[in-house]
C-alpha cells in the first residue's frame, strides 16, 4: 500500500525552468541548478525552528523501506563535540525525526496528531563519527515494521535506522511510536488538570557544569540531591533546543540527555555514549519532581565497555529508563 509524498516545490531565485524541466539560471553565469539541498518542512519533524531541522530529504524505495538524507553541523548550539566525534545524541534525534517524517509524509498522518514514543535506541561507530573539516552528509536507511492501521490509518509502527556517511555505517537505531488525534490525546490526558490550572515545578540549581561535561549551566538538566548516584530532574522550559514548542511533558530528547549527564556524573569523567537504549514508560509531567538514578550494570574495568541503567522515577512512579553503554578508560 503506497501513500502520497508531500513536496513543496519553491521558486529559486534568478532562475526558470525548461522544458525538460532543469532549472537554469537567468542571469549571465548561465549556471544550471541540477539539485540544491534544504530542510524538510520544519513542521514535518515537529520542530518550530528551521535550525533545529536534521532532515533534508526523503525518497520512498518500497511500501515500507524508505531513504533519507541529512545533516549534522560541524557544530551545534546544544548538541556539542564529544571526544571529537558528533553527539550521540543527535543520532538519537535525527531519528527521532526519521519516524515523524515518514508518519506523516508517507502514511499520511495528519500534522495535528500526537505521536507517544515509546522506546529509542542508538548505537554509534565512534571512527566514523568524527567532526570533519565540513558539515557531515548522511544517508539514511528506514526499515518500518509492525504496521499498524485503525480504520485506515496509521496508529503506530516501529522502524530500524542504518546512518551512513561517506559510505560507512556511522550509527544504527529505531524507535517505536503510537499516533493520537487531538480527541483522543485529550482523553489519554484528561486525568491532569485543566490546562493554566498548573504550572512547571520551580527551577533548581544545577550540578556544575564540568561535573557533567557541558560549558553553561543553562545545558544542564540534573539539579543536585545530596546522593552520589541520585539527581533530581532539572526543566527549563525556556531552552531553545530541549523545549523548541511548548508542550505538556517533559520531552523524550530531555529525559536523554539527563541518562547522558547522569552517566558522566556517575562515573567522574568525560565519556562519549557508544550505545542508548531507552523506554519511555509514562508521561513525565512538568509539574512533579523527577528523580534520575543510577544502578551499575557492569563492574567498572570488568571489560571494555560499562554500562549503567538510568531510571527516571516521578512520585514513586518508573517513568522511563535508558540503559547506557560507553567505553572503559582502559579500552
Amino acid at each position: 500500500m503506497s501513500a502520497s509524498t508531500f513536496r513543496i516545490d519553491r521558486a529559486i531565485p534568478s532562475a526558470e525552468r525548461t522544458e525538460n524541466d532543469s532549472t537554469v539560471s537567468t542571469g549571465i553565469s548561465g549556471l544550471r541548478y541540477a539539485s540544491l539541498t534544504t530542510t524538510v518542512p520544519k513542521e514535518l519533524v515537529h520542530r518550530a525552528s528551521v535550525s533545529e531541522v536534521m532532515l533534508t530529504d526523503w525518497e520512498r524505495k518500497t511500501d515500507d523501506h524508505f531513504v533519507l538524507t541529512a545533516q549534522w553541523p560541524r557544530r551545534h548550539g546544544f548538541f556539542t563535540t564529544v571526544d571529537d566525534c558528533h553527539d550521540p545524541l543527535i543520532v538519537a534525534e535525527t531519528i527521532r525525526q526519521a519516524g515523524i517524517l515518514l508518519a506523516h509524509a508517507e502514511y499520511g498522518v495528519p500534522l495535528d496528531h500526537h505521536f507517544l514514543m515509546w522506546d529509542l535506541a542508538v548505537e554509534v561507530k565512534p571512527p566514523h563519527m568524527l567532526v570533519d573539516t565540513a558539515p557531515a552528509a548522511l544517508t539514511i536507511e528506514i526499515t518500518c515494521m509492525d504496521v499498524k492501521r485503525r480504520r485506515g490509518e496509521l496508529s503506530g509502527l516501529r522502524y530500524e535506522a542504518l546512518i551512513f556517511r561517506n559510505g560507512q555505517l556511522a550509527a544504527t537505531g529505531g524507535a517505536r511510536f503510537t499516533c493520537l488525534s487531538p480527541a483522543v490525546y485529550q482523553r489519554v490526558r484528561a486525568p491532569r488538570p485543566e490546562s493554566g490550572s498548573w504550572s512547571p515545578i520551580p527551577l533548581t540549581a544545577p550540578l556544575a557544569p564540568q561535573d557533567v561535561d557541558r560549558l553553561s549551566p543553562t545545558d544542564v538538566v540534573l539539579s543536585p540531591t545530596g546522593q552520589k548516584d541520585q539527581w533530581q530532574l532539572r526543566v527549563d522550559t525556556r531552552h531553545p533546543v530541549l523545549f523548541d514548542h511548548p508542550v505538556d511533558h517533559t520531552p523524550g530528547m530531555l529525559l536523554l540527555e539527563a541518562a547522558r549527564q547522569a552517566m558522566v556524573a556517575y562515573l567522574g569523567r568525560p565519556c562519549l555514549p557508544l550505545g542508548v537504549t531507552a523506554e519511555f514508560l509514562r508521561y513525565s509531567e512538568l509539574d512533579a519532581p523527577c528523580l534520575i538514578k543510577a544502578h551499575a550494570v557492569s563492574e567498572p574495568g570488568s571489560g571494555d565497555e560499562e554500562r549503567v541503567l538510568m531510571t527516571g522515577h516521578q512520585e514513586d512512579t518508573l517513568v522511563f529508563q535508558a540503559l547506557v553503554t560507553v567505553a572503559s578508560p582502559s579500552a
